[in-house]
This record gives structure tokens, C-alpha cells and sequence, in this order.
């Protein structure tokens, strides 16, 4: 994979230049490493990263500063990624968030990363257009959804299906993740695509559609 240009806002600075150290050394350019919004909102203008990593905990108040600058950020640097990468689970902001679609969102739980390259590798989705949820963020907004009776119509098998492809999977990975084959992924996948009224389109990606049919409130 190729280097990725990449901004963290993180208030820890233990953790701030960690992961800055670590990502470095595996061959990116951490270009600002930051503890607040305006210094956050100065490095991505100064030089648009492919990725911002953004703490939700940031000063002032150490509330939400963090992902309301993730709302802005999709807002104002559309061709940058946004990862929220917290503690916490808040889904107040999600809705907007989202408003403009899933791709290039992540939202990883801290605690949760346990490998390194799990962790980069979900950076690489989130930059090149994909998405990548913690799980636990998935069955919060999962009850918090629109469309809960589409959500009702699917297996629990197709859930399971659905929260990996919200976390930006393949099928490849869902299949070796379920123990199942891929053409049965597959299956799953095409029925989830006929419940949400999904047809073949050129224009749109429906595995991104399916994803937010799913997240956004």
C-alpha cells in the first residue's frame, strides 16, 4: 500500500506522538499532530491530508469538539477522510456526519484496536473512499435507524453480513470472518441489496447505500 499523507487531533499527547511515531515508521507522512480544532482546521488547509484522524474529546470542553470538527471537515475538505478515533461511542452528530454520504468516514473505538495494521488498514479504506464502524458503533446507530422495518426484513445471518460491510470489508474478509464461503457472502449481500430496494446502478455504489440506509438517523 502507498503512503498516506495524515493530520491527527489528539488532545493525549502520549498518544498523539505514538501514533504519530508508529504510523511514521511504517511509511507515512504525518504532516501535523495536533491538540485542538483551530490547529486541526490550520494543518488541513495549509496541505489537505488523504486522512485526518480526529479525537471527539478535544479542547475547550473536552465534549464533542471533535467530531463536530469532523462534521465540518467533511463539510469544508471533501476529498479528505475523516476517521473519529475515541473512546467513546456519540452518536449526536452522526446523522450529520453522514449527510453526505458514508464514503471516507471511519469510527474506531480506541480500545478496540489491538493490532497496528488492523488499524492502518482501515486508515487506507477510509482515505480511498470506503468506510470503516467499530462494531459497537454499528449496533448503537443500528437502533437508532430510519428504516428499522427493512431492518427487520433481513436474517440474522444478513446483519451479521451487513455490520462488516458497514466496517468496510470485503466479501472476501466477511467469508473468512463468518467461516462461510464467499458465493454465500455473496447471496447475502444480493439479498440485503433486494430488501433495501437497491437495483444495479451504474452510478451509485450499493454497498455504500446499504450502509447508510443503515446509519443514518
Amino acid at each position: 500500500m502507498t503512503g498516506m499523507r495524515i493530520v491527527i487531533a489528539e488532545d493525549s499527547a502520549i498518544l498523539r506522538e505514538g501514533l504519530a511515531q508508529l504510523l511514521a515508521i511504517r511509511g507515512h507522512e504525518v504532516s501535523a499532530a495536533v491538540v485542538d480544532v483551530p490547529a486541526l482546521f490550520k494543518a488541513v488547509a495549509a496541505e489537505p491530508p488523504d486522512i485526518a484522524i480526529v479525537d471527539i474529546r478535544l479542547p475547550p470542553s473536552h465534549t464533542d469538539e471533535g467530531l463536530r470538527a469532523a462534521v465540518r471537515l467533511r463539510r469544508e475538505f471533501p476529498g479528505t477522510g475523516v476517521m473519529i478515533f475515541s473512546q467513546y461511542v456519540e452518536t449526536a452528530f452522526i446523522a450529520e456526519l453522514l449527510a453526505g454520504g458514508a464514503e471516507g468516514v471511519g469510527y474506531l473505538l480506541k480500545e478496540r484496536v489491538v493490532q497496528l495494521d488492523d488499524f492502518v488498514d482501515a486508515l487506507h479504506r477510509v482515505a480511498a473512499g470506503g468506510t470503516a464502524l467499530d462494531p459497537d458503533v454499528v449496533t448503537q446507530l443500528f437502533g437508532r435507524s430510519e428504516h428499522r422495518e427493512q431492518l427487520a426484513e433481513l436474517t440474522p445471518r444478513e446483519r451479521e453480513v451487513m455490520g462488516l460491510m458497514a466496517q468496510g470489508r470485503s466479501n472476501t474478509a466477511i467469508a473468512a470472518g463468518l467461516r462461510v464461503s464467499e458465493r454465500a457472502v455473496e447471496k447475502h449481500v444480493t439479498n440485503i441489496f433486494t430488501k433495501f430496494d437497491l437495483p444495479p446502478s451504474d452510478a451509485d455504489h450499493r454497498r455504500v447505500l446499504a450502509v447508510i440506509r443503515f446509519l443514518q438517523t
